[in-house]
């Protein structure tokens, strides 16, 4: 079953550069995006439902900004928008599909199992944004901790941090700036250590240079000076059916790039 993250950089402009053709091709069971930049009027009859797949929002009361989807092939048990923190969920950034009948297709069977499209909170514009982020994060923890308790868990999205000197190129000039602070890489590291959880792409890959953000100043795509800022992650047993990854270089719809993960599972 492939699964797809993207933050599209506004899901009218990706369209535009051609990532609903391309959607078509990618023969994916899900597909997370971030950053839709639109409301439900702007997404109905025309990004509701595309490549087979039906797409569940959560849009951010604030026109323009954040919102997140998350399309599939598979008819949930029950959908979940927000995450239940009055702050952040009115910038519309947890989208949940929960399914209660899961199998491997290694036989194994799964607890109930939740797929996720999520976008942290970037904290580049200012203090106060980061401030925010933090908020973000210390109420997210505990949360993905519960729900871990409680089913299997795969989070796509973009987290907005590089978690380690390898997920970008120049780590040593980015360490005081935001999505490469001491603090937001600890909080990683809490998640994948203590927290249970898994950074599914690095346990397929774990090579450098593979980023899925490039700045638009200077020459950062050409140059591949960029950032790995899209993530799947994964509660153990759900990362360990995960057998292929892609980062797609070949078009450019937005200023990440889609990154697939092929997991031997069905719902």
């Amino acid at each position: 079953m492939r699964v797809v993250t993207l933050n599209l950089n506004g899901i009218r402009s990706a369209a535009t550069k051609g990532w609903v053709h391309w959607l078509e091709t990618v023969q994916a069971d899900f597909m997370g995006v971030q950053e839709v930049k639109a409301q439900a009027a702007d997404v109905a009859g025309r990004f509701d439902a595309l490549a087979g797949m039906r797409g569940y929002f959560h849009f951010a009361q604030k026109k323009g900004y954040s919102g997140v989807g998350l399309y599939s092939r598979h008819v949930p048990s029950d959908v979940r928008i927000g995450f239940g923190s009055r702050e952040f969920d009115a910038e519309g950034r947890w989208v949940e599909l929960r399914y209660d009948t899961v199998s491997s297709l290694r036989r194994r069977p799964f607890r109930k199992l939740s797929i996720v499209s999520c976008y942290f909170p970037s904290g580049s514009s200012g203090e106060d944004r980061q401030a925010a982020k933090f908020r973000f994060l210390a109420r997210l923890y505990p949360h993905l901790v519960k729900l871990k308790a409680e089913r299997d868990l795969l989070l796509v999205g973009d987290v907005n941090i590089a978690h380690r000197e390898i997920d970008l190129k120049n780590w040593r000039s980015n360490q005081k700036n935001s999505g490469f602070l001491p603090e937001e890489r600890a909080w990683l590291t809490k998640l994948f250590g203590r927290g249970g959880l898994v950074d599914v792409f690095r346990t397929l890959n774990p090579h450098p240079e593979q980023y899925t953000w490039w700045s638009n100043r200077g020459q950062a795509w050409a140059k591949n000076v960029g950032w790995r800022l899209d993530y799947h992650v994964a509660t153990p047993a759900m990362a360990a059916t995960a057998r292929r990854e892609h980062i797609y270089l070949a078009q450019r719809f937005s200023d990440h790039a889609p990154l697939s993960i092929d997991y031997d599972f069905a719902v």
